[in-house]
Formats: C-alpha cells, sequence, structure tokens
C-alpha cells in the first residue's frame, strides 16, 4: 500500500511513546514530524501543514484540547485530520473529540503500532 511518503505529526509528550511510534510509521514510508508539547504541536501544524496530526490530550504547555480546538478554528489546519490519541476511555471524552472535529479516538492502552500504521494508511486514503 503506497503511502507517497505522507507527512504526519505526532504530538506526543510520553519519550518512549512517540520514540515507538515514529519508527513504526516511518518503517510503513511515512515521513514524522515530532512535537513534545502542544505549544510546539500546533506551531509544526501550521508550518509544516502534515497529512495527517497525532494528537495527544494530556500534555505540557497547551492541552491536546486546546489545540484540537485552535486547529480546527484556523482555516489554514481546519482541514487536516486529527487522530487523538489518549489514556482516558471516558465516552464524554471521545464524543467530545470528535465533537471538536477530530477523525478518531484511540485509547493509548489499546495502542499496537501494527494497528496505529494500518488505522493511519486508511485514514489518509480518505
Amino acid at each position: 500500500m503506497p503511502t507517497d511518503a505522507k507527512r504526519i505529526l505526532l504530538v506526543e509528550d510520553d519519550r518512549f511513546l512517540r520514540r515507538a511510534c515514529e519508527a513504526s510509521l516511518r518503517q510503513r514510508g511515512f515521513t514524522v514530524i515530532a512535537a513534545i508539547d502542544g505549544e510546539e504541536g500546533l506551531r509544526l501544524a501550521r508550518s509544516e501543514t502534515p497529512d495527517l496530526i497525532l494528537l495527544d490530550l494530556l500534555m505540557p504547555k497547551l492541552p491536546g484540547l486546546e489545540v484540537l480546538k485552535a486547529l480546527k478554528a484556523d482555516p489554514a489546519t481546519k482541514p487536516i485530520p486529527v487522530l487523538v490519541l489518549s489514556n482516558s476511555s471516558r465516552e464524554q471524552d471521545v464524543a467530545e473529540v470528535i465533537n471538536l472535529g477530530a477523525v478518531d479516538y484511540w485509547v493509548k492502552a489499546n495502542l499496537s503500532l501494527k494497528e496505529l500504521g494500518e488505522r493511519v494508511a486508511r485514514l489518509l486514503e480518505r
């Protein structure tokens, strides 16, 4: 399945998870841009215009919900699909990010790197 070097912005403060996701996505042929906090993620989303954003919710400097709101309020970043990664499995959290414009929500405890790559590829095919 060709990816044509699609650009993924990964906004995740957990170093281990960020590096594991980066390595897995790069092995699938994606270009990965990483940010370690919400402020950096928002800045990179605006300057790099990725094809997809993987966004953690609980981060330093600027929480993921605020990043998502800012992304969807900005005409330049609004069309970029956002997949939220979170430790919360509460239904109201899922509903909130979907209502804010995220295309998908994934609980980190259920994260399989293989499945992450497959889901990213499917989202980018839309």
